[in-house]
């Protein structure tokens, strides 16, 4: 793996503080995966009744772990989660699966739950066996490390390249009871949308059926976790699941429909924002968080791909790594995102300043508040197409040297 690297110049001034959720107990160990004997397990115990939903990659190579939650995530119900750090368990053959098997029979056992309610995931290097004697191992210290609170413990052992721990969560009243939403989160390198990005579990103490739940993630992960990018890499790994016990004194949310299922989805949505732009602020090499607005798009969905082919520009995001207000790189990336566009109504903003407009720069044009803009850690862009009503919003960072450097260095 990557030798240890500097905290992100973007990461949050303070971690959050988080409380337990009722129904969720979790634990961080090593279990010797990592070669420098950092925690590498995270074990989350589910209360009983616990429903569950989520959003997996759309890679045609995806890790075992991800063909097992496929299969079994249709169900909605999950007692334990079991997630290695420091080995993708991706390109393995019958091995992989039979890591996976083993796992989540040993989870199984330990939780008392069926095999099919235990929920898997891995991260790390991709084609290297997994040793899952080393797994089921340690699950016997991480059962008896299990706490309401441990979320520090939790969000450190599914880190790899990442420079910091990424947690997040939120309150809402619904029914006049307290829900409380709990999520961790990895991912530095190799993230593009498509479905998720990289690893990420959320906790609720929500009353709310598996469908419902369902429906309520996938819009979720749709405006969090796929409006993000950071090198157009998608990983064999990508996975967010999201448990809710249950325990709440609310009235069950059957439908994803409705004041009360609007609510808790609002506050869900926040959590995977948060948790989503941390991933972006972890960007390997990352100096300069990037928000990019589209509007004015034939579509919504649109939008998006303008948005992400902007994002995704090697040239747009070295631009900004190098300050310079090269407006033209941004037009460059319109044009080439395959969405319905016209050069003549195009508008392009930088800092809330206007560059360019009519496909042509604006008139008296004064680069000098753009460039102060870009020399900061939060950039905004934003492109009017000026044909529709489509607008989206996704969010990226620079490209530096760091990201080569990271990335020539991974397996070392």
């Amino acid at each position: 793996m990557a030798k240890d690297l500097p905290r992100s110049p973007l990461a949050p001034a303070s971690p959050p503080r988080l409380t337990p959720v009722a129904g969720v107990r979790v634990a961080g160990v090593a279990a010797g995966i990592k070669k420098t004997g950092a925690r590498d397990l995270f074990l989350a115990e589910l209360a009983p009744g616990t429903t569950i939903a989520g959003a997996l990659t759309r890679s045609l190579c995806p890790s075992a772990p991800v063909d097992w939650c496929r299969r079994h995530l249709p169900r909605g119900k999950a007692r334990a989660i079991v997630v290695n750090s420091g080995n993708a368990n991706a390109f393995n053959g019958i091995a992989g699966e039979k890591a996976v098997k083993a796992t989540a029979a040993a989870a199984a056992a330990a939780i008392g739950c069926k095999p099919s309610e235990v929920f898997l995931a891995s991260t790390g290097v991709i084609g290297q066996p997994l040793d899952s004697g080393r797994v089921v191992g340690a699950l016997a210290a991480a059962q008896a490390a299990l706490g309401a609170g441990n979320w520090d413990a939790a969000a450190e052992a599914i880190r790899t390249t990442d420079t910091f721990a990424k947690a997040a969560g939120a309150t809402v009243e619904i029914d006049g009871a307290t829900v409380s939403i709990v999520g961790i989160a990895k991912g530095s390198g190799m993230i593009a949308p498509d479905m998720a990005t990289m690893l990420s579990f959320v906790f609720t103490d929500a009353k709310i059926d598996a469908k419902a739940l369902q429906a309520i993630v996938r819009r979720a992960t749709d405006r969090t976790f796929n409006a993000i990018t950071v090198d157009s890499d998608t990983s064999t790994s990508d996975t967010v699941l999201v448990a809710a016990t249950g325990a709440a004194a609310m009235k069950r949310i059957k439908d994803a429909r409705g004041a009360k299922a609007g609510a808790f989805a609002e506050a869900l949505e926040g959590v995977m924002r948060d948790l989503a732009l941390q991933v972006v602020r972890d960007g390997e090499g990352a100096q300069k968080l990037i928000e990019i607005a589209v509007t004015g798009a034939a579509t919504d969905k649109a939008a998006r791909r303008i948005g992400l082919s902007i994002a995704n520009s090697p040239l747009v995001k070295t631009a900004i790594a190098g300050e310079d207000a090269n407006w033209g790189r941004i037009v460059m990336a319109v044009g080439k995102a395959g969405e319905k566009a016209d050069r003549d109504k195009l508008r392009v903003a930088i800092g809330g300043v206007e560059i360019a407009r009519k496909g042509q720069p604006v008139d008296g044009y004064d680069e000098a508040p753009v460039a102060r803009h870009l020399k900061g850690r939060e950039i905004m862009v934003a492109v009017d197409i000026g044909i529709g009503k489509g607008r989206a919003t996704v969010w990226t960072c620079d490209l530096t040297h760091g990201y080569i450097s990271i990335n020539a260095d991974y397996r070392s």
